[in-house]
């Protein structure tokens, strides 16, 4: 049987592969229909000097989904991700998205990518937008994906240790997601050269590290949101999601690496999507 379909809500660039661009031709080699719907148009992302493209309008937004629910396909669909916005009401679109779909499939699932920022960097987004996903999408959705800065923005507390992270996750869950998930976290006892992860539901606590690449790269981060979704609907389990979506992430990026690239070698690196070259496994945390 395939799966079920997703909506996903997100920018879209013309090269390179962040937003949906990373999210679905990912899902589609899983054998999981998508329907992408963009947020923004930009013909890279804003890491090159020079790009171009513009946000859509959240009427669009809206006007895409209401013809979903005119052709009759949203009972079909599985659940919606939303990743980069643009800007508060296209936001605001998206949760009367959320609406129409879980009217029509009662049991979809809503997993939020709040897409704010990065340690270091700080936030990129618009005016609005992180307190849209802090104040708005983190209670209506099911699952959530924020890396480590994002974390401690939307759950307004610190999370440099285990504790602090585990503290924070579990802030995240009791204001209504089911599991939260938290990716490019550097905390005190984790060695230089990795990287980890945690994962956290009513069942428990998971942490994962991966090899630290000397590599950074744009749409990771949407890569993983997509796959983990793909994932626990497909198991119902957060922490074989977190291992097979880390693992395969992990693995798309070495390979973007090795090739010398700056964008991810999504499409070279393929198979890694469905049979990753290493496998990383979810520790439960005591």
């Amino acid at each position: 049987m395939m799966p079920a379909p997703i909506l996903s809500i997100q920018s879209h660039v013309v090269y390179g592969h962040v937003g949906n661009s990373a999210a679905v031709f990912p899902l589609q080699r899983l054998g999981r229909e998508v329907w992408p719907l963009m947020s923004v148009q930009f013909s890279s992302h804003a890491g090159y000097s020079g790009w171009r493209g513009r946000a859509f309008d959240a009427a669009m937004v809206e006007d895409c989904v209401a013809g979903l629910a005119a052709i009759g396909v949203l009972p079909r669909c599985a659940g919606l991700i939303t990743g980069y916005l643009g800007r508060p009401e296209i936001g605001e679109a998206a949760l009367g998205a959320l609406a129409a779909v879980r009217a029509a499939s009662p049991e979809a699932v809503y997993a939020c990518d709040p897409v704010i920022g990065d340690t270091g960097r700080g936030a990129y987004v618009a005016p609005g937008v992180a307190e849209f996903f802090r104040d708005r999408a983190l209670p209506a959705a099911t699952l959530v994906t924020p890396n480590a800065f994002e974390l401690e923005y939307v759950s307004g507390a610190p999370a440099r240790t285990l504790a602090g992270a585990r503290a924070a996750v579990a802030a995240l869950i009791a204001r209504g997601p089911r599991v939260a998930v938290v990716t490019s976290l550097m905390l005190e006892d984790t060695p230089a050269e990795r990287i980890d992860m945690l994962a956290g539901d009513a069942g428990g606590l998971w942490r994962l590290a991966t090899p630290r690449l000397p590599i950074a790269v744009n749409g990771a981060g949407d890569l993983f949101a997509a796959l983990f979704l793909h994932h626990w609907l497909e198991r119902r389990s957060t922490p074989e999601a977190l291992s097979r979506t880390a693992s395969s992430v992990f693995g798309v990026v070495a390979a973007t690496h090795a090739a010398g690239e700056r964008e991810l070698a999504l499409i070279a690196a393929q198979d890694e999507l469905v049979r990753p070259s290493k496998r990383f496994r979810a520790e439960s945390v005591s």
